[in-house]
């Protein structure tokens, strides 16, 4: 029970940290710039947090009593470009990642191994977290990918910067070891970029 609760933990953690990435990328952007897209198989920003916002609100809403794709979701219609400000597209990152925490939130560590379905293909909780921690990530990197070709300045980084690997090294490795989650260190070094 101890070792689920410690995979529910890290995997919010891990969550967080994925969503402040997504969020400092898009901040360092002008609004027009969420709306790019360079040919016709390539996504916007704006639509790929339609798509992500579109599957957490499917998945995560009534996560353990129904099947994550849901009847009302129309994917397909995620892949088109329907947001206008970025008002709305911040508004949708926010209400699917509102919905993705409060189905985490209600979970139990002795829920890990119950079976829940999307499209009717069983998974464990444990399975279905992974799953969503696998796809949330891979969408983030494009949006940070894409914000850094599409910054028209300096870009802010948001992990360690280029040519800088050897002096963070020697700062983590001039401390004593501990044990914590690695998005811990992560997460104040993305806010203090922020001031």
């Amino acid at each position: 029970m101890e070792a689920n609760a410690s995979f529910l933990d890290s995997a919010k953690k891990q969550f967080v940290y994925y969503k402040t990435l997504g969020e400092k990328a898009i901040a360092q952007l002008e609004p027009e710039q969420l709306f790019v897209a360079v040919n016709d198989d390539t996504n916007s920003i704006a639509v790929i947090v339609n798509h992500i916002a579109g599957n957490m609100l499917s998945r995560w809403t009534d996560f353990l009593t129904s099947d994550g794709e849901k009847q009302w979701r129309d994917r397909d219609a995620e892949f088109e470009n329907t947001l206008q400000t970025k008002e709305e597209v911040l508004a949708l990152w926010e209400k699917g990642w509102q919905c993705l925490f409060a189905a985490l939130n209600d979970l139990k560590p002795e829920q890990m191994m119950q079976i829940i379905y999307i499209r009717n293909e069983g998974h464990t909780v444990v399975e279905a977290i992974n799953r969503q921690l696998a796809h949330y990530p891979y969408h983030v990197g494009q949006i940070v990918f894409y914000a850094k070709q599409l910054k028209n300045t300096e870009w802010d980084s948001l992990s360690i910067p280029k040519n800088k690997s050897k002096s963070y090294n020697a700062d983590k490795f001039s401390k004593d070891k501990i044990i914590k989650h690695f998005t811990d260190d992560e997460l104040d070094k993305l806010k203090d970029n922020s001031k």
